[in-house]
């Protein structure tokens, strides 16, 4: 009666049929995975992956199957040795179109504000300045001046300086061509001062405003990267000197940039998060 009714329902068959094939999913994937991780331009050979995975070659060879077919693998036919394949792109393209700069940063920015309790910005690189693309503000504190959409100059603001600092020499020549006029009497408003300060930024993976666009203002800030590895905007902390003596916005340096970095990485960067 229990072979009978096991026959007719198939039940037992298909669980045992789908844990097979999760199992084989995870497997296929996992080479996957070690191609992407140590193809190194020329690939990998079929004898590397069958021992790194302690698989046998056969079982390599079927789980490579559908993933070759849909080009999320290539094989070479020469030396037989495995490589992603142009459907490994378009499936990245296809994820990175989905992303929004705005909605990926939106809960690190607030996760930021609650722990630093200040006006956290987002902005981005806009000819030889920065545009404002999210605030994140306690309401219990002054407000800062900054408006979502308004625009500021690179060379006096946080944000500004921490891409400038990661952008090509052009740009650093276009921001210096355009002019640094003084906002505040703290305005670094030289071209070798303006210089030596992005190498600071770029040795230590923040920018410091210090009163340099607002005179009771100061900020920490860091740049963001996308997935080609380009600087594409930045976040910063801001707050009144009262409360953001110099000794905290050294504190907060290290912590906007590790959020920086995470934002990065979920853009699809391959800098490392500490």
């Amino acid at each position: 009666m229990t072979e009978q009714t096991a026959a007719t329902t198939g039940q037992p068959r298909k669980a045992a049929g789908e844990r097979n094939q999760s199992s084989s999913l995870r497997r296929a994937l996992s080479v996957l995975g070690y191609v992407r991780d140590h193809g190194d331009g020329r690939g990998v050979p079929l004898a590397q992956l069958a021992e790194a995975l302690d698989l046998n070659k056969s079982t390599v060879l079927r789980l490579t199957g559908p993933l070759l077919d849909e080009h999320l693998l290539d094989r070479d036919r020469e030396t037989g040795w495995f490589r992603l394949g142009h459907g490994s792109l378009r499936l990245g393209q296809a994820y990175l179109s989905t992303l929004d700069l705005r909605s990926v940063a939106a809960e690190h920015l607030r996760r930021l504000q609650r722990e630093a309790g200040e006006t956290v910005h987002l902005t981005v690189w806009q000819a030889t300045g920065i545009v404002y693309l999210d605030k994140v503000e306690d309401e219990t504190n002054v407000r800062m001046a900054s408006r979502v959409g308004s625009r500021a100059p690179a060379y006096c603001t946080a944000t500004g300086k921490a891409i400038l600092a990661w952008l090509p020499e052009e740009a650093v020549t276009e921001v210096v061509a355009a002019g640094l006029r003084p906002v505040t009497a703290w305005t670094i408003s030289d071209e070798p001062r303006l210089r030596a300060d992005l190498a600071r930024i770029r040795a230590r993976g923040y920018s410091i405003d210090d009163r340099e666009n607002e005179p009771e203002v100061r900020c920490v800030a860091a740049p963001i990267f996308d997935h080609t590895g380009e600087v594409t905007a930045a976040l910063s902390v801001s707050g009144l000197t009262s409360r953001m003596t110099a000794a905290r916005v050294r504190a907060l340096g290290p912590v906007v940039a590790q959020v920086g970095l995470r934002i990065s990485r979920e853009l699809g960067s391959d800098r490392p998060v500490g």
